[in-house]
């Protein structure tokens, strides 16, 4: 895997050992974060949460870009060794914070994140639990943008969240959400 755009263009970054996580494959990350930029138009000075992190290439590529701060929040041992070891190998660690536990188990936020990047297993619906604490516990505001990876067959539906674009990747959905 390697960061596709930005500051560490081409840098190689490792996955997790194991079959616990399925890092996103460069064209979806691609598609992803074409669709985010036609919508922010840059990352500069953003606070981004990459949340089931995996590898953490999600939050990487957004810093690689400018963003100001990442948070990974990870539960698996391995990921969580991968991502450490990404954040150290990019020497990101001044910008970077990382979380190991649940998603759905966070506290509640100081202030709502600019972009939230969800990667949740695939058929678990997590992404939709996730998201509805997260509205409740203050980490989404009117200016957050959140995107969402999940199967092609899975949709994301949230109360007070409104979809703004859905787009296919092979086997993936990435889903572009708001506050309603």
């Amino acid at each position: 895997m390697r960061i596709i755009a930005g500051d560490w263009r081409g840098r190689k970054i490792i996955a997790p050992k194991g079959e616990e996580t399925r890092p996103t494959a460069d064209r979806t990350r691609e598609t992803l974060f074409n669709m985010l930029t036609s919508r922010l138009g840059t990352f500069e000075e953003l606070s981004v949460a990459d949340l089931f992190a995996g590898s953490g290439a999600l939050g990487l590529e957004a810093l690689s870009r400018g963003a100001a701060h990442c948070l990974f929040v990870e539960q698996e041992k391995p990921a969580l060794d991968a991502i450490r070891a990404n954040i150290t190998a990019l020497d990101a660690r001044r910008r970077t914070t990382v979380s190991a536990g649940s998603v759905t188990a966070l506290a509640p936020a100081k202030a709502p994140h600019d972009l939230l990047l969800l990667d949740p297993p695939y058929g678990t619906g997590a992404a939709n639990v996730a998201l509805d604490r997260m509205i409740r516990l203050g980490w989404i505001g009117e200016a957050t943008w959140i995107a969402v990876e999940t199967s092609v067959a899975e949709d994301v539906e949230v109360r007070l969240l409104k979809t703004d674009k859905e787009r296919k990747v092979g086997k993936a959905k990435i889903t572009l959400l708001r506050l309603a």
